[in-house]
């Protein structure tokens, strides 16, 4: 008779923290040696619901570099953590953290991308930042590069689109592992690799003036560039630091047939397919068949030296991380209503409510994410990222009450839990972001995820004084009982 004991609580070295990323946090764009980045040339959006971190030209790129502000480039002031790390890192621990997601800025380190010593400065700044972490004995878990790149390699080579790109980046990586070895434990090559489908804030590459089909074509190749790169990554890390693990991060697009018509189901399983075409190449280390038909189909044809799959295959990670906001219903009838999020964009579900900003909430598909990925890689699991943004105020007693952002959160760990019943291999759960910092997609300020409050408005006006949410007391209590105390 089989019988096996089924875990009922998350592991004792499970990793609670919060992500972030340089661009929306750091600040100090322009201090200490560091170079322009891909993101401090994106215009802040008008318009919360258009997203504005494609929207990059020939023409509005020379505008960015002249402007020596950041008042229509928000990602450049962030919310100073450049300066407020200290402050913020101990707010992290006072909830308990066991971890904390960060990147690192590739033009802190390289300012315009092919220099041949790195900026010393800004290696500095991150000793700084991660002894401050292990003062309070927070686990690094750092984004390699995390939607940017020095502009300087995009200026002189289009980004990814070049093949040249990827020596680049094995020699920021390689200083970046020598540096911290021994320091940080976890690493992750790129954030939401997928993104490098959507354009320029993934390929660092221009392409506005294409059609259809050769944006797609720069696209593809630009990710089969940052596929070899990773892998090569992956090599040097496991090389000059055998203790140390590194990831690969997807934008998960879970997504459901809008109804049982096959036809429906075929197209929700295509959506699929290609949301998960990133990590078949990364976690089991080749190109799927069913890719090739969508490229033959498409007009894409990837140029490949003789040795890129053995270095695929040699490079598999080692975990997958995966952000996680919203899902959405897949159909073969185009004028189903659509829903869009985090570049999620299909259908409306009517059994999902929706954030401020049409994110539908699906705490259940946590769970169904969580086992289709053991299911099909059997490789440790991070959720990354997962939150709510919202529109917090202030009330008149001088405290944010986010009660909805709990319940969400809360909803969320809960799935989590059922996961780990299911026998899930989960790692940790560094819910976006522990601190209010400037949006991905639109650039403002404020559509907020944090526990801590950040007093900057979307024109920058305010005192960056930090303050605790309602929402700050409850995660520390989540961490302090290790998932068991969610009320």
């Amino acid at each position: 008779m089989y019988s096996k004991k089924v875990p009922d609580k998350f592991p004792d070295n499970f990793l609670w923290g919060g992500a972030t990323a340089a661009n929306q946090l750091e600040g100090g764009w322009n201090l200490d040696g560091k170079g322009l980045t891909t993101a401090e040339v994106v215009k802040k959006a008008e318009d919360r619901q258009n997203f504005t971190m494609n929207e990059v030209t020939p023409e509005s790129l020379q505008v960015a570099v002249n402007d020596k502000t950041d008042e229509l480039y928000p990602k450049r002031r962030g919310i100073d953590f450049y300066h407020h790390y200290k402050e913020d890192i101990k707010l992290f621990a006072e909830m308990g953290f066991k971890a904390f997601r960060l990147s690192i800025a590739w033009a802190r380190i390289f300012p315009n991308g092919d220099e041949t010593e790195p900026n010393e400065a800004g290696l500095r700044f991150y000793d700084s930042v991660f002894a401050e972490c292990k003062r309070y004995g927070i686990e690094p878990i750092v984004t390699i590069s995390h939607y940017e790149m020095p502009l300087g390699i995009t200026l002189k080579y289009n980004g990814w689109a070049s093949r040249k790109t990827i020596a680049l980046f094995t020699k920021y990586t390689e200083v970046l592992f020598k540096r911290y070895q021994g320091v940080v434990k976890y690493w992750m090559t790129f954030n939401e690799i997928n993104a490098s489908t959507w354009g320029f804030t993934g390929t660092g590459a221009l392409d506005s003036e294409l059609d259809e089909p050769a944006k797609m074509q720069l696209r593809y190749q630009s990710l089969h560039h940052e596929f070899i790169a990773s892998a090569l990554a992956v090599k040097q890390c496991h090389q000059i630091d055998p203790q140390a693990k590194i990831g690969c991060m997807l934008a998960r697009m879970q997504t459901y047939p809008n109804t049982p018509n096959p036809i429906d189901v075929r197209a929700a399983q295509l959506q699929d397919q290609l949301n998960l075409f990133f990590t078949d190449v990364q976690v089991r280390g080749e190109y799927p068949e069913y890719m090739n038909r969508y490229f033959a189909e498409n007009g894409i044809t990837l140029e490949m030296q003789a040795d890129d799959q053995q270095i695929i295959s040699a490079g598999k990670v080692d975990y997958l991380g995966f952000s996680y906001y919203m899902s959405t219903v897949t159909s073969a009838n185009d004028e189903v209503e659509k829903a869009t999020g985090n570049f999620a964009f299909g259908g409306k579900n009517p059994y999902l409510e929706a954030s401020d900003w049409g994110w539908q909430i699906d705490p259940l598909g946590l769970r169904i994410t969580l086992n289709e990925f053991w299911d099909r890689y059997r490789v440790p699991l991070f959720v990354v990222e997962n939150g709510l943004g919202a529109l917090d105020k202030v009330a008149p007693d001088g405290k944010i009450h986010d009660n909805y952002r709990i319940e969400y959160l809360r909803k969320h760990i809960e799935q989590m839990k059922e996961a780990i019943r299911d026998g899930i291999n989960l790692m940790g759960y560094t819910m976006w972001g522990p601190i209010d910092l400037i949006s991905a997609s639109t650039s403002e300020m404020s559509k907020r995820y944090g526990f801590i409050y950040v007093d900057q408005d979307d024109e920058g006006q305010g005192t960056l004084k930090r303050l605790r949410k309602d929402s700050f007391d409850w995660y520390k209590k989540v961490i302090a009982s290790n998932g068991e105390d969610l009320a």
